[in-house]
């Protein structure tokens, strides 16, 4: 399923972090989390990463 999931600013491809359960986008150093199984895909929602 993660093929199927691209950042929703850069359209860039993602990185699971299984640890940290978040969806990691390079392209707009956020991380975005995963609730319950489910991706929150909002830009608020997300961790800036360093």
């Amino acid at each position: 399923m993660l093929e199927a999931l691209v950042c929703p600013m850069t359209h860039a491809t993602l990185s699971y972090d299984a640890e940290r359960q978040e969806l990691i986008s390079k392209a707009a150093h956020l991380a975005y989390p995963i609730r319950g199984g489910i991706p929150i895909m909002l830009e608020d929602e997300a961790r800036k990463l360093d």
